[in-house]
């Protein structure tokens, strides 16, 4: 059986307590290429099928609407840049732009949902991931073109782009979207402990039972946990790794995180993990690991301040784990040969 053959099995399953344990419902689901799951604490069952119910149908909602290669909103209005048209989108996609703007002149630059092309480039605009190796020439000509979040201009509901080489992919950023929304949509429908897992991008709410959260940080190169720690409500975590979506070639690993201003995936780093709070935790554990794995063992500090995260964590080529001080009274390591070197 196939690995996305098992996921879809995986998540035809709902796990649920037997009577008189507690009161944990647990469902699974796959969308945005990865595995969902949804734990409520504290609700009755009929009430958090609903909830969840709610929560998955909205994860499919942005998939179909956010998908960079299949037909979508986001990839119509990419095929209108392509042609040097503007085009009406909805205003949750135009706000959704914006505030992925605003992020990537934050980051300045490093998070950059406009490289597009150089993705679709390396093969990673595909469900499975075959070993490429560009044209020099053509990853250089793309970087040359300098697509950016600021090249896109908004106006009366309609949108368009001077720079044709600009291309959409807001795959460094649903994910985060939808944590968020999830939350709201739990909120609304009086659920008040509850934690929402996509792929690895983890958000809180409330508690489980008399205690908070416990949630695992993947290890970059095992099976199992690196590390764990407790969430609060409203906390959300988020890890980038180059082995979530990668392939090898000449025995050397080519993950998708792609370097705007050099056109090739990034080299040195294995994992990074953020934590996050708020309003928009979820977006920030998506985006702000994306500019601290881009800036590697050199300048993932300053990236983190760049991005206003006092708990961050980097796992380099070699296996060291570098970390916040602030992060690292959170954890809890699995790895008991872990090397750690902290920062302030």
């Amino acid at each position: 059986m196939s690995r996305l053959a098992r996921l879809i099995a995986l998540a035809a399953v709902l796990l649920l307590t037997a009577c008189g344990r507690e009161p944990l419902y647990q469902e699974q689901g796959y969308v945005f290429g990865t595995l969902v799951d949804v734990s409520i604490y504290g609700e009755d069952e009929a009430r958090a099928r609903q909830a969840t119910s709610d929560v998955l149908h909205e994860f499919q909602r942005l998939h179909d609407m956010l998908h960079a290669w299949r037909p979508s909103e986001l990839s119509g209005l990419n095929a209108a840049f392509a042609k040097g048209e503007n085009k009406d989108i909805s205003p949750e996609l135009e706000a959704m732009l914006q505030d992925a703007a605003q992020l990537a002149q934050q980051s300045r630059g490093t998070f950059n949902p406009a490289i597009g092309k150089l993705i679709e480039l390396w093969g990673f605009h595909a469900d499975e991931f075959k070993p490429v190796q560009p044209d020099e020439a053509q990853v250089a000509q793309l970087v040359a073109n300098n697509p950016q979040m600021s090249d896109v201009v908004f106006g009366q509901g309609r949108v368009q782009s001077r720079n044709p080489a600009v291309q959409l992919d807001l795959g460094g950023y649903a994910k985060g979207y939808a944590l968020d929304r999830a939350a709201v949509l739990l909120k609304q429908r009086g659920v008040r402990h509850a934690l929402i897992n996509i792929g690895g991008n983890i958000l809180a709410l409330g508690r489980h039972g008399k205690r908070a959260w416990r949630v695992g940080i993947q290890h970059p190169r095992k099976s199992g946990a690196l590390a764990t720690l407790e969430l609060h409500d409203g906390e959300a975590i988020g890890t980038s790794g180059d082995y979530q979506r990668y392939f090898e070639s000449g025995g050397k690993r080519y993950c998708h995180l792609i370097d705007p201003r050099s056109g090739y995936p990034v080299q040195g780093v294995q994992a990074v993990t953020v934590l996050t709070r708020g309003a928009r935790a979820g977006v920030l554990s998506d985006v702000a690991s994306k500019p601290l794995f881009i800036a590697g063992t050199s300048g993932w500090r300053a990236a983190a301040r760049q991005m206003d995260l006092s708990e961050a964590m980097l796992v380099d080529a070699q296996g060291v784990i570098h970390l916040t001080a602030a992060l690292q009274k959170r954890l809890e390591f699995t790895d008991k040969d872990a090397r750690t070197e902290a920062a302030p």
